[in-house]
Order: structure tokens, then C-alpha cells, then sequence
């Protein structure tokens, strides 16, 4: 399988201006602090962590909607490698047939004054892909693909529902069939008989369409349903990431620890112990030496953890960990009786998706 979107070294930081005693200071707030991963073909990753961690940032400067500070998208498409933060606007813009980016909000992201058939037929009439009866005749295609009613296409936003709206806004997304989609928690608004609904959706267009996606989500129930591969964000750094089932079933991070123990169990007689976190996250233009998460960490050595930095290292194939001990700590997974035996989970996703079922 190849490679199809490559991250290096990626930082986003934003100017803040605040106001001093005798003169006005600068602080830089650290988004995104030096992200480096890849996406495969054809697969999806889950990107999770708390709020303000840097998760949305991540994925909006991955298609360049934020100009990243420094570091490299490269987007490995027909032949060829496009570095993304190096376009200038009119390269982008061709680019951006190729990426999407479905939003968090489908009440905020369609204009309330167009129709469904003008907010899902734009993009095709800005890049002058097509107009009249074929403009009309994509749009009803891709508009019934995605669960819609053809015929009431002429009507506003505002006669939907959540989840209708929300399939009108991946109707716009695919209306130029990209490659690559980023998905900003797209089910996190809306009710939870819905959620199931647009990520079996997600799920079938992917199949259908050879879609890759970036599932930027803090419900892990959701991650876990659609992700083979999840990456886990704090303070702006990749901390871990594996596929799905050893990430949840044996974590090699205590954040990923605390994130896990977060998650009901399905089966009643089991009790999992939450694992709280002490303190407060950082200050993100204040960054502190050494490993961001320290000061909250039940493992932390007050000598190295609080001065060197861990890099995000392999410590088995395919299961990177940025923790100076992640080889000697033993970890709580998701559930007590999976935690133990991660390798019986591989192909069985049956054993994987029953996080989801309560919740789902």
C-alpha cells in the first residue's frame, strides 16, 4: 500500500500580543509543535486528545486553510509528490480539487442563502468543471450517493436536520472526488442514533470512492469504528500511535493510559478503573522543558522527564510511542480482559467494534 499524504516536522505557531506594564509583548502560542506521520492510500487515521490540543489546526494546515510555520505536506498523487506548503494560491487552488475538508458544524459551514443544489454544485462551478444540465446532473449523483433526496435539493439548509445537513456538507466535499478528506469531528453535533448513520456513510463512500481520510475526533467509540490507525495529540505533538487495537487495548503512553480507562466497558461485571490526571495542561505559548506532559504523568522522573524531551520513536512495527520509559511501563487498556492479549484482536473486528455498540 502507498503512501498518499507524508507529514515532516509540521509546526503551526501564532503570534499573540498582550499588553505589558510599560510596552506591548509577544508570545508565541506552539499549535502544532514539529507533527511528523503518514497516511496510506485508501486507509483512515484517527487523530484524538483532549480540546486545544491541536487536533483542528493539524488538519486544516494539512490543506493548507492555515499557512503551517515550518515543515512539509507532501501529497504523493499521479506520479508525482506536491509539497502543499509551497504552492502559491493558484497551485492550491488546483490542488484543492484533490482535498477536502468536511467541518465540525454542519449548521455554521452551508450558506444559509443557497440552495442544497448551489452549496453542493459550487465547487464544480468555481474550478469550471462543469455547468448547467451537467452541473445538475453531478449533483444529483453525488447527492444521492450520500443518502439524499434528489428532489428536494431546491430547498435551504434550515429545512434539514443535523444529520441531513451533515450529508449535504460530504456531498460538497465529493462533488469534485477527491483523494484525500479531513474530517473535523464530523458526528460530534449531532445526536447519537445519527452518528452511526454518517460513519457507516463515511465507511461506504470510502470503499466505493478509494477515499482517504484524516478522522479528527474526541468520541474514541467513533475512532475505534472506523480507524485502523489512530494517532493520539497533546500540546500540539504526536505522543502515540498504532493501529487501532493495540492503541486501545495496550496503550505504551500514560495519556493514552488516562484517554483509555475513559471508555465504558460493554459488559457489566467488568469495572474499569479511570486513571485521573493530576494538573492542568500547559500553557501553549509557554512551553515547558523537557516532556510537555510530565507535571500531569503518574510515571514521570522528576530528573529526565522534566528536562529532555522524548522524540516519537518505533518501539514494535508500526507502534510509535514519544515516552522515555513507554518500553518498561505496563499500561491499562480500554478493557481489562483485552488489555492483556492485543495480537488475538488482529482481524477480529468484531472484539474492536464492541466499544461502539453501547454507544452507537
Amino acid at each position: 500500500m502507498s503512501t498518499l499524504i507524508e507529514i515532516k516536522n509540521l509546526k503551526v505557531h501564532f503570534t499573540q500580543r498582550q499588553s505589558g506594564h510599560f510596552f506591548r509583548k509577544k508570545e508565541v502560542l506552539r499549535a502544532v509543535d514539529g507533527v511528523s506521520f503518514k497516511i496510506e492510500r485508501g486507509e483512515t487515521l484517527g487523530l484524538v486528545g483532549e480540546s486545544g490540543c491541536g487536533k483542528t489546526t493539524l488538519g486544516r494546515a494539512l490543506i493548507r486553510l492555515i499557512k503551517p510555520t515550518e515543515g512539509q505536506v507532501l501529497f504523493h498523487i499521479n506520479n508525482s509528490t506536491i509539497n502543499i506548503t509551497e504552492l502559491n494560491p493558484k497551485e492550491l487552488r488546483r490542488s484543492w480539487r484533490n482535498m477536502q475538508m468536511v467541518f465540525q458544524d454542519p449548521y455554521s459551514s452551508l450558506n444559509p442563502r443557497m440552495t442544497v443544489k448551489e452549496i453542493i454544485g459550487e465547487p464544480l462551478l468555481v474550478n469550471g468543471l462543469a455547468r448547467g444540465k451537467e452541473l445538475t446532473k453531478q449533483v444529483m449523483n453525488i447527492a444521492e450517493r450520500c443518502g439524499l433526496n434528489v428532489h428536494q435539493l431546491s430547498r435551504y439548509p434550515h429545512a434539514f436536520s443535523g444529520g441531513q445537513r451533515q450529508r449535504i456538507s460530504i456531498a460538497r466535499a465529493l462533488v469534485m472526488y477527491p483523494e484525500f478528506i479531513v474530517c473535523d469531528e464530523p458526528v460530534s453535533s449531532l445526536d447519537v442514533s445519527i452518528q452511526a448513520q454518517i460513519l457507516n456513510l463515511l465507511t461506504d463512500l470510502q470503499k466505493e470512492l478509494g477515499l482517504t481520510y484524516l478522522l479528527i475526533a474526541h468520541d474514541l467509540c467513533a475512532v475505534s469504528y472506523a480507524c485502523k490507525q489512530v494517532a493520539v495529540m497533546y500540546f500540539g505533538r504526536i505522543v502515540e500511535m498504532a493501529r487501532t487495537e493495540e492503541l486501545y487495548y495496550a496503550p505504551r503512553h500514560p495519556y493514552t493510559e488516562a484517554l483509555m480507562s475513559a471508555i465504558p466497558s460493554d459488559d457489566p461485571e467488568l469495572t474499569m478503573q479511570p486513571v485521573f490526571l493530576k494538573g492542568e495542561p500547559p500553557n501553549p505559548s509557554n512551553t515547558p522543558a523537557g516532556c510537555s506532559f510530565h507535571n500531569r504523568c503518574h510515571y514521570a522522573d522528576g530528573d529526565r522527564c522534566s528536562i529532555e524531551r522524548p522524540e516519537l520513536q518505533e518501539i514494535s512495527p508500526g507502534h510509535l510511542v514519544a515516552c522515555h520509559f513507554a518500553e518498561r511501563l505496563s499500561l491499562k487498556g480500554a478493557q481489562k480482559h483485552s488489555a492483556a492479549a492485543p495480537d488475538d484482536l488482529k482481524g477480529n473486528d468484531k472484539k474492536r467494534h464492541k466499544i461502539v455498540k453501547k454507544e452507537l
